[in-house]
């Protein structure tokens, strides 16, 4: 079986391809290596101006090493194999969205730390529980999520629960404001129209 793909043969690659160096670069994207990258290794630490850093369709199964990713406010890393969310504590402070579909994570342990994130991407893992969905309620900013294809949505998947799960999800984590692509409309705000309504 081919080797995996580092870090630092990704960021070769990808300097060469872009003409300028990945330690001054905003953007650095190092999906679908061939081979796939497995490690999320500590060449990454050089990266310390990218903003928006990809590393999806790899064959990662841990996020690490993103210490020094001081202004990193993108991270998206779908299609992997990582089983859980530790090692995003170091971009706490300014991570704002985090693309993370088709993994295996099961639980959101250790999410609450991200306090910038604002937009969260996991379709298709292994969520199953809602006392693991609540934890999405710490974020103080989150507004977009995207939760379909994993097992705790699809008990709702049928056309007629779809509402259902909408008004379950938001209930656990009322600030949401777009859940799997779908506005969501907040209760208090339609009392609020008919309120007014019936001024006139």
């Amino acid at each position: 079986m081919a080797k995996a793909t580092t870090i630092k043969e990704a960021l070769a690659k990808w300097e060469e391809k872009n003409g300028q160096k990945a330690s001054e670069a905003k953007e650095v994207k190092l999906y679908g290596q061939v081979p796939p990258v497995e490690k999320m290794d500590e060449s990454l630490s050089t990266l310390v101006n990218c903003e928006k850093l990809s590393l999806s369709t790899n064959c990662i199964e841990r996020i690490a090493n993103l210490n020094n990713l001081k202004n990193l406010r993108i991270l998206s890393l779908g299609r992997n194999n990582i089983k859980n969310l530790n090692g995003l504590e170091a971009v706490a402070d300014t991570l704002e969205e985090l693309w993370i579909s088709y993994n295996l994570i099961e639980k959101l342990r250790g999410i609450r730390v991200m306090r910038k994130l604002k937009v969260l991407y996991m379709s298709n893992n292994l969520v199953k529980d809602w006392a693991e969905f609540v934890r999405l309620a710490e974020l103080p900013l989150l507004e977009d999520l995207v939760f379909v294809g994993n097992p705790l949505q699809e008990k709702y998947a049928s056309s007629d629960q779809k509402n259902s799960w909408i008004e379950e999800a938001t209930k656990r984590v009322p600030k949401l404001k777009k859940l799997d692509g779908t506005l969501v409309v907040k209760e208090e705000e339609e009392e609020g129209a008919e309120g007014a309504e019936g001024a006139n």
